[in-house]
């Protein structure tokens, strides 16, 4: 059976390995086999499952009724192993909105703990990282929203740390960012950009103007999308410029103390409303470049808000967490 859940205007379908097979779709029993083999599988399952029935399309929505598929649990019980399915195939590292849809899902199948956490193990088939990508998940209560922290991590910086090329060093405010061609021949205020990986790797264009803020619509427009898609996806979708693997794009302005506005145009899927991982490399970017101080970061997308939280030791970012929340459609 699969289902549809919405968090923060990212909408993903979730179903169980088992569903697949019964549907003909031939994914191997191990998580980790099935990343290894998804071009033999990933399309038909997101043309099977996210397609648009015919008639059914909204005028000017996206070509699929969701932004991927997750697949999962592979287990009965802790830890579970999933896999993230974009709308062209390829597979990601994380989802911070995924898997808190994922957990939404675990618990109401009575899955999830719910007093500890638990861990989900991601398997993907990048050769830039490693599989699986692990993310401590714990059911929470924020101002009277129930939902999940989870446990992103450590964040690397740099272009080093997403395999970026052909980029050049500049500063912001003293800090050093680098500044990535293709953007700024796209447009000359996307000169300054901070890499982040914090399980997957992003490129966050800092801005200090609102109308410097791509729209959703401007970036599903043939002559940006294309400008876009060649940056972010890697071949032979894009270009794998300045990434060979691909990088979600991030535009990110400070609008206030501790609180960032963002547009994303994620690899594998383009623009989405939002973005959980995105969201915490964009509060990440914004720490390295002294936007904000470590604590509680909220950062504003179409979609929503999503509050983040930054640990700070010896003046190094030690910890990432973010609070999600997700709702079944239907």
């Amino acid at each position: 059976m699969t289902r549809l859940y919405d968090a923060r205007g990212n909408i993903y379908a979730v179903v169980a390995p088992d569903a697949l097979r019964r549907n003909a779709i031939d994914i191997p029993e191990q998580a980790c086999r099935a990343a290894q083999t998804r071009e033999a599988w990933a399309l038909s399952a997101i043309e099977a499952l996210c397609a648009w029935a015919p008639g059914t399309q909204p005028p000017g929505s996206k070509a699929h009724r969701c932004d991927g598929l997750l697949v999962g649990p592979f287990q009965s019980s802790p830890p579970f192993d999933l896999l993230i399915v974009n709308t062209d195939g390829t597979l990601a590292e994380r989802s911070g909105n995924g898997l808190t849809i994922f957990s939404q899902a675990l618990g109401e199948q009575g899955l999830m703990p719910t007093e500890e956490a638990c861990l989900l193990r991601v398997h993907h088939d990048k050769s830039d990282a490693i599989s699986p990508v692990k993310t401590s998940v714990k059911p929470a209560e924020i101002d009277g929203m129930q939902g999940f922290w989870l446990d992103l991590g450590q964040p690397s910086f740099g272009p080093g740390a997403v395999g970026a090329q052909g980029v050049e060093p500049m500063t912001l405010k003293g800090r050093e960012v680098s500044h990535v061609r293709p953007l700024s021949a796209i447009d000359p205020a996307w000169s300054r950009s901070q890499f982040v990986r914090i399980g997957n790797p992003h490129c966050v264009t800092l801005v200090t103007a609102a109308d410097a803020l791509p729209s959703n619509a401007q970036m599903r427009e043939s002559a940006l999308a294309e400008g876009l898609t060649r940056i972010a996806y890697a071949m032979p979708t894009g270009a794998g410029q300045p990434c060979v693997a691909g990088v979600n794009l991030q535009w990110a302005m400070l609008e206030s103390e501790g609180r960032v506005v963002t547009r994303v145009f994620e690899r594998g899927e383009g623009p989405t409303a939002s973005s959980g991982t995105s969201a915490s490399a964009v509060a990440c970017a914004a720490w390295r470049i002294g936007w904000v101080a470590a604590g509680e970061v909220k950062v504003v997308m179409p979609g929503g808000t999503a509050p983040i939280l930054l640990e700070e030791r010896d003046g190094e970012l030690s910890r990432v967490r973010l609070f999600g929340t997700a709702r079944r459609m239907g």
